[in-house]
């Protein structure tokens, strides 16, 4: 996707929040290729697949209203992405991440998270 914006991918960020909000199947299916390759954690074995993706998202889904996030664009070059932000729950997990993100016609066909947790005190 030669034009991939800022704009773009905040757009495709807040989708992904209010897919995770709901867990929607078709929510969270409208951001992923057929194809895609989703990482959970670098190194892992990608989910492969937006059906796989789909189920994946509902087996682990989070209780309504245990997180808020928020995630923008850090880095847009080409048809690729890095969003940064931060994930808080509500039983006092807190977290930053990382996505890195492929895009083609609009949809995410490769997704890798890196997270971490804010050291003590932070």
């Amino acid at each position: 996707m030669a034009n991939l914006t800022v704009g773009i991918v905040q757009d495709w960020l807040d989708r992904y929040l209010e897919a995770w909000r709901t867990y929607d199947g078709g929510l969270i299916g409208d951001l992923f290729t057929e194809d895609v390759s989703y990482r959970y954690h670098p190194g892992d074995e990608p989910v492969e697949g937006r059906d796989e993706v789909v189920m994946s998202w509902q087996r682990g889904s989070d209780p309504p209203d245990s997180w808020e996030a928020e995630y923008s664009p850090w880095l847009v070059e080409g048809d690729r992405a890095i969003a940064t932000g931060w994930t808080h729950y509500s039983n006092g997990q807190r977290y930053w991440n990382l996505f890195q993100l492929v895009f083609r016609d609009g949809r995410c066909s490769e997704f890798d998270e890196w997270y971490m947790t804010p050291r003590e005190g932070d």
